[in-house]
Order: C-alpha cells, then structure tokens, then sequence
C-alpha cells in the first residue's frame, strides 16, 4: 500500500492498517522531506520514531527520570533485530535499569509525538511495508480509541500561534516563582519538546501553560531559536545500502542518516544497479546472498564500468569466512563487515572510506 497524502489522509492509512490487523512498517515523507516510521502488530501500533531523533530523544526521556547516564551503562548494541532506540530501551530493560511501567512510558511518549507531528499533514507520500513485528513487545494502542485526542491537541495547539510557532522554540522564565514544576528545566535553551520528555504531558498541556505564562508577563520566547543564522549546508556523502533484509536496510538507513549521510537503502539488487547508475552513491554496502544477483557478481558488474571502479563497496554477509572474504577482495570488494554489526563499526567503515 502506497500512495500521496492529498488522496488519503493519515487517519484512513491507519484506520485501514489497523481495520487489516496488518503487521509492518508505515514510512511517511512529508513535502518538507521529513521522514518517521511507525511499527504495527495485527494492526495496533507499537512504535513510531522519525529519523531526526537519533538517541536525543531517548535520552530526553531518561533525563526527565533522572537516568541522564543510563546508557552510558549498557554494552555496545548490535545491529539486525530493533531500530537502534527500540534496541536500546529494551536493553535497559533488560539490565534491570529501567522498569516495566517507565519502559511502557517511554514507548508511549514516542507514540505520542510522531502521531501529533503527523496527524495535520496533508502533503506528503506514504508507503506500508509488510514485515515481522519488532520483538519483544509491551505497548499498543489502538488507534481508533485515541485518534480524536490527538486531533484535539492540534486544534489546541493551532490556538497558540503565532505566540507559539514551533516545538523547537524555547522559553524564557523571567518570574522565578511561576510554572514550578517546569522552572528547573526552562532555561532558554530547552524546547517545548524537551519539556514534554521531561514531564510526561502532552503537547497541549505544555503549550497552554507556556501560552498562559506569556499573556502574564512571566515567561518569554528566546528570540535566537528562531532567528539563528543558518550555516551553510555542505553536501553530505551518498551511501547506498543494498541487503535483501528490510530490516538491516532500516538500520543501516536509520543509523546513517542521523549521522549527517544521505542515505537510500533497497532490498532489490535490481532495482538497486538503476538507482547506482542515476544517483552515483559515494559508498555502497553490499549483501553478499541475495536472490536474483549475489553481491559478488553485483560488485563485479561494478568495477567494470568505468564510473564505479573506484568506488567503495562494503560487502556485507552472515558468514565469517576467509574464502568469503577471498572472494570478495578478488571481485574488487574495498572491506569486509560481518553481520551482526555495532553503529560504531558500521560508522567508523563508512568514515573511513566517504571523506565528508
């Protein structure tokens, strides 16, 4: 299922994913070219993310519960199973460093916001990919009982503006005895986002009290998150990931992109040799076993052709064998990197061969 915004809204994709008791992913592009995911299992939601959030957002949630260092705790993540936040809130769960109501929270909170950033859009496109589930599950909602509440918290928010324009703006206190229970954290430099991590509201709750504060005198905007100067963006390297396991293909996509890399990831090596020959990636990480085209017979077709001998290609594989990695060289392969993976080793390969 896929198609435009301005021929189906978000509430019917969602309705008709839930209405299917359908399994997989929605990935939804707005105009402005912002992307989130959300995850569904028989058609109730069990995650949502955008590909901004990296791990500030999880760490926002875990400052607002006094663990700022929780992760800092945890040994390096692998890659394949999890989205690399789902992959580490149920990692502290598991080491007992979250508990099961405050990993439910979260994972509601992430709900939360991409369904209020996404329910007003009406320009944009949307595919729903079937796939397994992630693994193991706590929360789900259904969204036919908590559609209208999201629905309303816009309608409120709208009233706001323009006093309110962004969730990025970030409030002032200029009376030391207002807002108590938000006063340890405004500061001029945390977001009314970062305020509803910290305090578990939602947006409207947050938005009206900040609203209110203004109108009295006692909070103010700061002016410089709205008007700082924009730096002058420098192209970022384009990375082509290629594994027949959609799954890897979010990770690799989810982790480089936060990462400053443009990013295309696709599950057909077919579909991949049009998309090498139109958009001339930098770097290319290739699955080695894949149907239609195995990637040594992909990276030789390559190094053939003028324009990508000199390209780097990582060649990705289960196996960890030395004909493999025989195989691979003698096809032109620059690197070798064994599933499963870290982001460290999967960021320090792609550094070391795609200057910036």
């Amino acid at each position: 299922m896929q198609g435009t915004l301005r021929e189906i809204d978000i509430h019917t994709i969602i309705h008709l994913i839930e209405c299917g008791q359908r399994t997989g992913e929605l990935l939804i592009e707005s105009s402005t070219g912002k992307f989130w995911f959300l995850f569904f299992d028989n058609g109730e939601l069990i995650y949502a993310t955008d590909t901004d959030s990296n791990l500030t957002r999880l760490q926002d949630y875990l400052h607002g519960l006094g663990l700022d260092h929780a992760l800092d705790r945890l040994s390096s993540s692998k890659l394949g199973i999890n989205v690399l936040e789902y992959g580490q809130i149920w990692a502290l769960l598991e080491a007992n460093i979250l508990s099961p109501d405050q990993t439910k929270s979260i994972l509601e909170g992430t709900i939360r916001e991409v369904l209020f950033d996404i329910i007003g859009l009406y320009q944009g496109t949307f595919v729903f990919e079937i796939s397994t589930a992630l693994t193991p599950r706590l929360t789900r909602f259904k969204f036919s009982q908590i559609s209208s509440q999201y629905s309303q918290q816009l309608q409120t928010w709208k009233k706001f503006y323009p006093v309110l324009q962004s969730l990025d703006q970030c409030p002032i206190l200029l009376d030391r005895e207002a807002l108590p229970h938000l006063s340890a954290w405004i500061d001029g430099k945390t977001t009314l986002r970062q305020l509803t991590r910290y305090t578990g509201q939602d947006i409207s709750q947050i938005g009206q009290q900040i609203y209110d504060a203004i109108a009295l005198g006692q909070v103010t905007i700061n002016p410089l998150a709205l008007s700082a100067p924009q730096q002058v963006k420098v192209q970022s390297p384009r990375i082509l990931c290629i594994d027949d396991s959609v799954t890897i293909c979010r990770a690799v996509e989810y982790i480089l992109h936060n990462h400053g890399f443009q990013v295309m990831a696709v599950s057909s090596p077919t579909k991949a040799l049009s998309l090498i020959f139109q958009h001339k990636p930098d770097l290319i990480l290739c699955d080695i076993t894949m149907p239609e085209i195995d990637g040594y017979e992909l990276c030789g077709m390559l190094r053939k052709s003028s324009a990508f001998a000199k390209v780097p290609i990582i060649m990705l594989t289960g196996k960890d064998g030395f004909i493999d990695r025989v195989k691979a060289r003698m096809v032109g392969a620059t690197e070798y990197l064994t599933k499963p993976f870290g982001e460290k080793e999967l960021l320090t390969t792609v550094e070391k061969y795609c200057k910036r």
